[in-house]
């Protein structure tokens, strides 16, 4: 469909030869909230050839006011974002292909699919998951683009195996605490800033213009009408672990996997555990309902319990929302769940 993207071929960088490209190539988002649902919609509506979109969550009311491609009627059934994203995503480009994984992003799930990405997009919300994109990146040699933003903050990183320093170089190590958006709050305008530069630069790296590529770390106040642009070049170690000239790969090795993680700011516990994946679905809803009142789709199980809700997914997860005490979550899941 010439027209379809007249537009965008009028654009000389991109042209015919480019959107070609684009049709050819494969892009990973990381996370379906508000970074990853802008930008999906983007770079969808760019004519993108294939998506894979992977989210652990699912849509609830919050997450209305600035993730773009959710409903009302999405957060009333609690689907996981990574479906509503793709039903909405081919309604509004029906040419693409979209694979859409309702999971946890580890290394066993973002491996093959990064492996597969002409480029990665991250729209996660927390650092383990970006320093565990940052060592798969760097382990495949696929470029990917850092993006975070709060408040009315916002940041971005193109990160280039073998030619820009890597988020590892960038940190050194894992930041801990700061602000996130359920303690600071975000506005729209920051999401679609950072997803922009993002789009742009994703645009830059599958149409044949690497060298267009923005390699400093931009960061800027969408409120207080601040923007820095640092050269960052020198910062690249060629003793890191993650992109160094003998390579460790730190964030994929076993002992760095947690079981039980606090999510961003929620309230909220996630617990991973074999055992639920065992557990037949059937019996598990006639079991809950004992206790409680169950919700259930496809994709998920709810129960409300005491002052807790759990959500369980497919893939062996359970959110525990109303504590960040890992130990208390644990001790609630292994009430209900009998685990």
């Amino acid at each position: 469909m010439e027209e379809r993207y007249s537009r965008q071929t009028r654009f000389k960088p991109i042209g015919d030869e480019g959107q070609k490209a684009l049709a050819d190539s494969s892009v990973l988002i990381v996370g379906a909230g508000a970074l990853g649902t802008a930008g999906a919609e983007g770079l969808a509506r760019a004519g993108i050839g294939r998506m894979a979109i992977i989210d652990r969550d699912y849509v609830e009311w919050s997450n209305l006011q600035r993730q773009q491609l959710y409903t009302e009627e999405d957060a009333r059934q609690r689907m996981p974002k990574a479906m509503a994203a793709k039903s909405r995503l081919l309604a509004i480009n029906s040419e693409i292909h979209i694979d859409a994984y309702v999971a946890e992003g580890t290394a066993e799930t973002l491996q093959p699919l990064i492996e597969e990405a002409d480029c990665v997009v991250d729209a996660t919300d927390n650092f383990e998951t970006r320093m565990l994109i940052n060592d798969l990146a760097q382990k495949t040699k696929t470029p990917w683009i850092y993006g975070a933003c709060v408040s009315s903050q916002g940041m971005y990183m193109t990160i280039i195996p073998g030619v820009t320093p890597c988020l590892s170089c960038l940190f050194e190590q894992i930041p801990v605490g700061g602000a996130t958006c359920d303690t600071a709050g975000i506005i729209p305008p920051a999401v679609h800033i950072v997803s922009a530069y993002q789009q742009a630069e994703a645009l830059k790296l599958l149409t044949g213009n690497a060298e267009k590529v923005n390699r400093r770390f931009v960061t800027f106040d969408v409120w207080n009408n601040s923007n820095m642009n640092m050269n960052v070049e020198h910062i690249k170690r060629d003793h890191c672990p993650s992109c160094g000239q003998e390579p460790e790969y730190p964030y994929l090795q076993p002992e760095n996997r947690p079981k039980a993680s606090v999510l961003c700011g929620r309230d909220t516990v996630q617990i991973r555990s074999d055992a639920l994946k065992r557990l037949p679905k059937q019996e598990l809803v006639k079991r809950l309902k004992l206790i409680g009142k169950v919700e259930a789709n496809e994709f998920l199980l709810h129960i409300s319990y005491e002052r807790f809700r759990i959500v369980i997914f497919q893939d062996g997860r359970a959110l525990i929302h109303g504590t960040n005490n890992i130990t208390e979550a644990n001790s609630v899941l292994a009430r209900v769940i009998g685990l």
